[in-house]
């Protein structure tokens, strides 16, 4: 019992860091671009892992893994964090942000199902209900039209695939991520995908040849800011903390209650922003919060 309630506060932990580093990468992409900001994030947060790691285990760098570690973690590492973000950020540009975000939604069923297959987790009837009424709130939140937006009427079916490949690697990235790490430390296991990401991005900036953007994006301080803020909470908090969710609790429900995200933004933007919620926004908000408390209540 200890030990579920302990993972699934880890996940919810981990939906309010990707709440403050989506608000935090949101406005240093605009600043410098979506692609700059995600290969820094991740040298940045290698450089938090060393000092880290360092003080907490006295190891700089994850030298007590096994080869197994590092081979899973790896792979994990590159479904999450290059190929689930490289494609959710082409959706973003083929369908935009609210349709790609919707298929994003569908991570927690996929890491479900993912999480049946490849590590025999069977999730009980209240679970799987819950999540429906989790996935459900999220959903009617995303698909909240703002005013003066327009829905495109021809969707092109390669966004619609691209998305749904994004929210494959992001639950890919998260079931590789249980099977990898085992007993094996949460944030040590972290960096080993942090590693992997990053190399995986700098094989593709080098083949972009966009390495001038970098120097571009270094220059511009502001962008550092929020970029800087955004790896503490996303890429080191947010990811160790989804490590420690998915250790103690079954992947599915991990994933569900971390894609709270949408529902938790809605009181930053409301204070922050000084934005107008919608009544559909609010009604989607409370049917995700009854989702989540399910999970938490059950037996």
């Amino acid at each position: 019992m200890f030990a579920s309630i302990y993972g699934e506060s880890a996940a919810l932990f981990t939906a309010f860091c990707w709440t403050i580093t989506s608000l935090a990468f949101e406005s240093a992409g605009k600043r410098v671009g979506s692609l700059s900001v995600n290969i820094i994030r991740l040298f940045f947060a290698i450089a938090i892992y060393i000092v880290f790691l360092g003080i907490y285990r006295g190891n700089i760098l994850p030298f007590d893994a096994t080869a197994h570690q590092w081979i899973w973690l790896s792979l994990s590492g590159i479904a999450g964090f290059v190929i689930g973000d490289l494609f959710l950020f082409q959706a973003f540009v083929i369908i935009g942000a609210r349709l790609s975000l919707l298929i994003m939604s569908l991570v927690p069923p996929i890491a479900a199902v993912l999480g049946w297959i490849f590590l025999n987790e069977i999730l009980d009837a209240i679970s799987i209900l819950a999540m429906i009424i989790t996935v459900s709130g999220i959903a009617l939140v995303i698909l909240n039209k703002k005013k003066g937006e327009k829905l495109k009427s021809n969707i092109p079916l390669i966004g619609l695939g691209v998305a749904f490949l994004g929210a494959i690697g992001q639950a890919g990235g998260l079931v590789l991520s249980k099977y990898g790490m085992g007993d094996y430390d949460p944030f040590a296991s972290s960096q080993i995908r942090i590693f992997a990401g990053a190399v995986g991005f700098t094989v593709i900036f080098t083949i972009m040849k966009k390495w001038n953007n970098i120097a571009i994006a270094f220059k511009d301080k502001q962008a550092l800011k929020g970029i800087s803020l955004g790896t503490v909470f996303g890429p080191f908090l947010g990811v160790s903390f989804s490590l420690v969710a998915v250790k103690y609790i079954d992947t599915g429900i991990a994933a569900t209650i971390m894609s709270i995200t949408p529902v938790l933004i809605i009181p930053v933007v409301i204070l922050m922003k000084k934005e107008k919620v919608s009544t559909k926004e609010v009604i989607g908000a409370l049917v995700a919060v009854i989702g989540v408390a399910i999970l938490f209540l059950k037996p």
